[in-house]
Order: C-alpha cells, then structure tokens, then sequence
C-alpha cells in the first residue's frame, strides 16, 4: 500500500491540507504568489505537491484524517488564491518523521532556489541542532561544500537588525562578509553597517574597511610596545589635518593618509606642499652660520644681514 502511495498522485482537498510544521521558508512574495495563481488559474497545477497522511482518533472513535506539507506549500497556497478546492498530491507513506520532513522540504527549495538566505542558515542550523547532523552531514544531503553549509549558518551571529536588512535586500549576502569579521566588534560592526546603507558602500569597499579595522588592532598592539609610532601618528594628524597610520616593518615602514574625497585630497596635498615652500623659504634666508667659542652655532638670516651696520667693516673701528 505504502509503494502505491508514494507512486500514484492523489487530488486531495485543500482545507484538509495543512502547512509544514518544519518549511524553512517563512517569507514568500506576494506579487510572485499572484503571478503563480494566475498561471494555475489558466492552465492548472502542472507539478503535483508532497504530503504525508496523518490519522488521528475522534471522540466518537472515528479517524479523522488531514494531511501535513512536505514540499508545495508556495503552490498550495497559489492554488487556494485561484480558488481550487482540490490539488494533485503525491502521498508518501513512509517518510512521516520530522527530520525527513525538514531535509526533504530544504532539499526542494535549495533546488528549486526559493529559499532567501536566512531561511537557508536557519534550516541548516535545525538539522544541526534538533536532529543532530553535523556540518558535512548536511552538505552531503544538501549537495553543497562544508564551507558552504557553515558560511551560511554563521550569518546567523549577526544581529537581527543586519539580518533583517539581508532579507529586505537592503545589503546582499557579500555585504555580510566584512560584518562578520567584525562580529567581536560590535561598534565597529554597527558603524561599517550603517556605512553600507548610508554611503551605499559596495562589497569590496566594505571589505577594504573591515580590513583596515583589523590592520588597526594589530597596529593597536605593536603600537603598545612602540610608544613613539603613536607620537609621530599625532604630529601627524595635527599637520596634515586628517588621520594617518604607521605600521613598522621588519625595515622602515608605511604610512596611509586617510582622506575622504578628492577635495580633501587636494587640501592636504596643499598643506605638504606649504610645508615644503616654507622650509625652502627658510633655508633660502640663511646667509651663514657661525660657531662661537661654546661651539654653539649662529644662524644669520639675509633680514638680520641687511640690517648689520654699513661701518662695521670701516678702518675706524679697528685699532692696532
């Protein structure tokens, strides 16, 4: 009986149907839906859903039958949006455990490629959880890489807020990269995010932040041992206006000047170049120098040799 379940398709009522207690996905598109029933309105439900039966004892010791979804429920509930009252279903008999019911219900909708990304994390993560599965258990079934299965359950340690704006498409799933190599952060995690919305940041520039950031903490650190890198950092900062970094190198080192546009990459050209001119300047207005006794050294610039007495070398100041 159980193989002529699983082999023959059924139009089971509709009312008698009921959702899947275990369907990862939560979120379905209502324009999608209606477009679906439309279709299923002109020429009917070309692909049959999934179901198990399931008996349940009356009062009166009767059975009551309904039957719970394994995989269709988009189909299901465009059907009822087109007003059928029945629907072809495949039953099967033996498979009515609630493990198999999630695996087969993710299966279907990794396949057919509906499930959003964190319905994805969260089904992955009630196979690893309730049932016990571990990370390459659920790549083997689910057809995909270890990495994969794990990359996209560890979304689910960002905070709700960031994995909202994923499921609104207000950031892809790349944007959550950089956030996550800030999930010990969280300040800078939630700076980087607003960036992302704000300034529209694309992948790679959230990247190159998130990288930066990291760049910093280790500088942080050799900075600790290193007190006069943060010195120079600051006569930096105060020069130039904006904020510079040093990183040591086994020899010399780099420095990056941070700037915002080309505006201000302009301003602080103009400041180095300033800086330049008026030490040109300086050193131009130096007519010699001279050591007295104490072998301290006299600067004398061109101003102070214009103003020197024009008899200062006349015969009548010299005696013999």
């Amino acid at each position: 009986m159980s193989q002529y379940y699983s082999d023959s398709i059924f139009w089971i009522e509709i009312e008698k149907i009921k959702p899947n207690p275990y369907q990862p996905r939560r979120d379905f598109d209502p324009i999608a839906l209606q477009d679906l029933s439309e279709s299923i309105r002109m020429y009917g439900l070309l692909q049959p859903i999934t179901v198990t039966r399931v008996e349940t004892v009356k009062e009166d010791g009767g059975l009551a039958v309904h039957y719970e979804l394994i995989s269709g429920e988009r189909r299901t509930r465009a059907a009822k949006l087109a007003g059928l009252t029945q629907i072809p279903s495949i039953i099967r008999a033996k498979e009515e455990d609630a493990r198999t019911k999630l695996e087969l219900a993710i299966i279907e909708n990794i396949q057919r490629e509906d499930l959003n990304v964190i319905d994805r994390a969260k089904a992955f993560q009630q196979l690893v959880k309730e049932f016990g599965f571990k990370h390459a258990e659920v790549a083997q079934k689910m057809n995909k890489s270890r990495e994969y299965v794990t990359n996209s359950m560890r979304l689910l340690s960002l905070p709700e807020h960031m994995l909202q704006a994923l499921g609104e498409k207000r950031i892809t799933e790349g944007h959550t990269r950089p956030l996550l190599m800030l999930v010990d952060r969280p300040e800078e995690q939630e700076t980087l995010f607003q960036d992302i919305l704000g300034r529209k940041l694309n992948v790679r520039e959230a990247e190159m932040i998130a990288r930066r950031i990291a760049k910093d903490r280790a500088r942080k650190k050799e900075k600790e041992l290193n007190p006069e890198i943060i010195e120079f950092e600051h006569k930096f900062n105060e020069v130039l206006g904006t904020k510079v970094h040093i990183e040591s190198k086994e020899k010399g080192g780099q420095i990056t000047i941070d700037y915002y546009d080309l505006v201000d990459l302009k301003k602080i050209l103009d400041k180095l170049q300033n800086e330049q001119s008026e030490k040109l300047d300086e050193e131009e207005n130096i007519t010699s120098v001279l050591v007295n006794d104490n072998g301290d050294e006299i600067v004398i610039t061109k101003e102070e040799d214009k103003e020197e007495d024009p008899d200062i070398y006349s015969v009548m100041n010299f005696s013999v």
